[in-house]
Order: C-alpha cells, then structure tokens, then sequence
C-alpha cells in the first residue's frame, strides 16, 4: 500500500490543494487561552472570553482580509464562537471562502532523557476529536512538533520522536476528513548560523517524510508547515534573499512534489521581516515543485493588536492594518510585494520570544 486511502481522499487532495492556492495563505489564530492571555495582557485587556472573542471577530470580519486568506487556524473554544450578531464564526469564514481549521495537538512535555528538547502530546483519543471537528466544520488541522538547536541538539531521539508523533496525528486526521498540517518547528533560539540551521532542517524533514511514507499518509491531503531557514536569534541578521536560497535548497533536497503547498511559520520574525523573507523565496529562479505561502500567527496580528488596544473605538483602524498584512502577504506568495505596505505599530519590531509555547 503505497498511501493510506480514506473515504475523503478526493477532499482531502482538493481543500488541500484550495489551502495553497497562490495569492493566498493562512492566518493562525489558535492561540491557546493561556497564549492569547499573553497576548492581550501586552495591550492591557484581561484575558476573559468575551475579549478573546472581540478580538477573534474583528480579526474574521476585516474587510478585504478574507480575500487574501484561505484557512483560518482556530483553537477550539473559537470553533464552537459565534459573533455578537449571533453567527458561527465558522459560518462567516466559509462565506468569505476561507476554510476553518483546528489546533489538535496539547502543547508540549519534556522528553525523558534529553536535554531539555521535548514531544507533543495529544494523540489519546484524537480520532474522535478530529471526528467532533469535522462535523462542527473544521476541515484542517495542525499539530506543532518543536525541535531546538544546541551543541548536541537535535539528538536523533528527539526527530525520530517528534517525526513519528506528527505522522500517527497526521494518518487520524486523515481518517477523519481533515487535512494534516505538519509542523516541525525549529526554534530559532541560539547563535548557529545558517548553515547550521539549513542542515538540522534538513535532517529533520527527510525524518518526518520518512514517518508519514511508513504511515501511508496521502501527502497530496497534506500541508508542510516548517521554520524558514534562518541563523540563530543570537546571530547577525541576513538579507531575505540569502534567507530564500537556503530555504529553498533544504525544501529541494527533502519535500516530496506531492506535497502541494508549504505554509511558513513566522517564528518570531517582524511582521515586515517575514513578509519580504516569504517574497524573496517568491522571487527565486529555481525548481518550485509546491506553492510557498503563509500560516502567520503574531505576523499577522502584532500591529493589529497595538492598533486595537482592546477599545471598541479603535476596530475600524485595527481592521486595516490587518488588511495591510494580509495584502502584503498574498503579494508575497506571489513574488510581487515591493515593500510599501504602510508599516503599523509594532509591524517592525521583532516578535521572537525564547522558547515560544502556543
């Protein structure tokens, strides 16, 4: 059996397909309660459910965002939300043509053994959550596998682990009609340079498609969501187009071309900063057997949050600099930004946090 086949191939292979099409990308909005408290706490506003809901309801009814995204990662309190008018916010993403998507992993333990590196947990009773989303509406999922780079990081315990977790959770979704993002985050925490990081990437990818060919995942039905190619948080900066050409290559040398589309984490860069990165790779004369876009967190929303500030007053405002980030982003995926998006507050700055928990 060369690929698992479910009831939901044919769908799987078209919403992933739809999810990757050019000029369009994902927003990440699922957050956990305890991250999007982070979040509001850095405007002031208390993290209460009728707040994370004001902000999830001025993020999904921006006007002209929608347009530029194709999925909408939701953590699931926000699956089941609807807006103060009364409607799902399910209901008002499949209107605007954006698919819903569901976080399924739970965070994070450290791996017996290690030094610190970790697996994700989540795979108890997976199938029957993935089963209860797809029927509320979800039609993807993401899980987030988390490696860091050291002096002996990462051991080849910790990819092997991490490889196979993202493949079991993978083949469930699956099964259960949802399309798998798979997401081998590399922290960029540390002083390597890129070279390092382009090694480590690559080694990490060829395990985890190596795990999803002995699960017989349908990778047609799937989605990569890796770490761009970067030196360390600690290390001097590069130019975007030196960040695009080693990116690319480690993707070349590991992606399977029926992978259809593969949407970059943000990982703490700018929201500027990832935007360009994302556009350089756009720009790049070479073998691009998948589209290249976006499944942006914090890039996203940094300075529609600044701009928002928990007051009702500001919505409208807030709403167009998210309408800034989104447009500039689906240019990106395209290969056509020119970096004259207007620059909200905080669109510069840089949002890396050490040892990112979501």
């Amino acid at each position: 059996m060369s690929a698992f086949t479910s009831k939901y191939a044919d769908e799987l292979i078209a919403n992933a397909a739809y999810i990757g099409t050019p000029g369009k990308g994902i927003l990440a909005a699922d957050e956990s309660t305890g991250t999007i408290g982070k979040r509001l706490a850095s405007i002031n506003v208390e993290n209460v459910e009728t707040n994370r809901r004001a902000l999830r309801e001025l993020l999904f009814t921006a006007p002209g965002a929608l347009p530029c995204l194709s999925g909408v990662i939701l953590f699931e309190e926000t699956l089941y939300q609807k807006s103060s008018t009364g409607k799902l916010f399910v209901d008002i993403l499949k209107e605007g043509g954006v698919l819903p998507g569901i976080k399924v992993d739970k965070g994070t333990v450290e791996l017996a053994g290690t030094n610190g590196e970790t697996t994700t947990q989540g795979l108890d009773g997976l199938g029957e959550r993935c089963k209860k989303y797809y029927e509320a509406g979800a039609r993807f999922a993401k899980w987030r596998a988390v490696l860091k780079i050291g002096e002996n990081e990462p051991s080849e315990h910790s990819i092997h682990e991490n490889a196979y977790g993202l493949a079991r959770y993978a083949v469930i979704c699956q099964e259960n009609g949802l399309v798998p993002i798979v997401e081998p985050e590399i922290l960029v925490d540390g002083s390597h340079d890129i070279h390092k990081c382009a090694a480590v990437t690559e080694r990490v990818l060829a395990a985890c498609y190596k795990a999803l060919s002995d699960h017989h995942v349908l990778l047609e039905g799937t989605l990569l969501k890796p770490n761009m190619v970067t030196p360390g948080s600690d290390s001097a900066k590069v130019a975007p187009e030196v960040i695009a050409e080693h990116t690319v290559r480690a993707l070349q040398r590991t992606v399977p071309p029926a992978v259809p589309a593969i949407v970059f984490l943000s990982g703490g860069q700018s929201e500027e900063e990832a935007t360009r990165n994302l556009n350089a790779m756009n720009q790049l004369k070479t073998k691009k057997p998948w589209s290249l876009s976006f499944s942006f967190g914090r890039a996203l929303q940094q300075s529609t949050l600044k701009t928002w500030a928990g007051k009702e007053e500001n919505v409208k405002a807030a709403q167009d600099a998210l309408y800034v980030r989104c447009k500039a982003n689906s240019e990106a995926t395209l290969g056509t930004y020119k970096g004259d998006a207007k620059l909200g507050d905080g669109a510069a700055e840089s949002l890396h946090v050490k040892d990112y928990k979501y």
